[in-house]
């Protein structure tokens, strides 16, 4: 019984490691961490985009494709965009829920969706069609 609950602990704290890695990407460059320790986090631009109203989050509907996983000063949020306007966005469910996700990165000075949270996944820019996978 003793053996029994001590891989229930290592295996609870495995997992929980599991999920807690995977809360950023690394080598997103939208992320910069400053000297001081705060975070400075850049969106996607807005400004040049043909953009529709904003879905909500709270609405079903609006993540027929996918949830867009976007680093913002908030951390990291499952948002309809990959523009994390207000509202479109809520808290991550990932390492708990199993979704449909791409996670929006800047890599080189571009805008990437990826296929998952690692920039060596399939990546291409947000112009093209993506690679997603449920995760």
């Amino acid at each position: 019984m003793k053996a029994v609950r001590h891989f229930l602990a290592v295996s609870a704290l495995a997992l929980g490691a599991t999920a807690a890695s995977a809360q950023f990407v690394k080598g997103n460059e939208a992320v910069k961490v400053m000297p001081d320790g705060t975070r400075k986090v850049e969106t996607p631009p807005t400004k040049g985009a043909l953009l529709a109203k904003p879905c909500r989050a709270e609405n079903p509907g609006c993540t027929a494709s996918g949830w867009q996983m976007v680093e913002t000063q908030e951390g990291l949020r499952e948002c309809t965009e990959i523009y994390a306007r207000p509202g479109t966005c809520r808290r991550s469910t990932y390492g708990t829920e199993k979704r449909f996700r791409l996670w929006i990165v800047l890599v080189r000075g571009e805008w990437m969706h990826c296929q998952f949270p690692d920039i060596t996944s399939k990546c291409v820019s947000t112009k093209a069609l993506p690679y997603g996978a449920v995760q």
